[in-house]
């Protein structure tokens, strides 16, 4: 009876700890805009893109979402696949290949070129509203090679959240940095020798 009882009480429990397993986390990736396509002829330069600073608020795995003007919720499993610092460069890299037609785009600091235009990119905000928008506020420099005159940038974008969770927060800011990129083109596009 009493092994009985033990026995009853050991598999009672074992089962209890079996249900209480915790969720596994998921990760997400920002990736270049697929839908973008060059503004103008193809042009055979060099460029690096980084170094990317980005907030410390979000400068971590989790993905933060905003709450209130003052409330901030980090979900432990949604998580970025990599560091913002690292895949925010490389999404912009991407962008730029598409939009200038060049598969000389390198990523600092693992792409160091000479005579290449350099691209540094101060991201002010990346917030994410569930259930509404994201937006990515960046300040950007582009550098013409052999000491050219710096172009100096700020883009604002906001996109609209086109599905529902982290996924969908995770296209849009992919969608909010192809902005920041056709910007970036634009201005390399601009400062090219005439």
């Amino acid at each position: 009876m009493m092994r009985s009882i033990l026995f009853f009480m050991a598999a009672f429990a074992g089962g209890m700890l079996g249900g209480c397993s915790s969720p596994n986390a998921v990760f997400y990736t920002l990736s270049s805009d697929t839908a973008l396509e060059r503004t103008g002829p193809v042009l055979p330069i060099s460029i690096v893109v980084g170094p990317v600073t980005v907030p410390e608020l979000v400068d971590r795995p989790q993905m933060v979402t905003r709450v209130s003007a003052n409330e901030v919720a980090l979900n432990e499993f949604a998580r970025w696949g990599e560091s913002l610092k690292s895949n925010i460069p490389r999404a912009i890299a991407g962008d730029l290949a598409r939009l200038l037609g060049t598969a000389n785009v390198f990523v600092y600091p693992q792409g160091t070129v000479a005579g290449a235009w350099q691209v540094s990119v101060a991201v002010l905000r990346f917030e994410s509203v569930p259930g509404d928008s994201i937006t990515v506020d960046a300040s950007w420099t582009v550098r013409p090679p052999r000491a050219g005159t710096p172009v100096i940038g700020h883009t604002n974008a906001r996109e609209p959240l086109t599905g529902q969770g982290y996924a969908a927060i995770a296209a849009a800011h992919s969608h909010a940095l192809a902005a920041v990129s056709q910007d970036i083109a634009a201005a390399i596009r601009l400062s090219l020798p005439r």
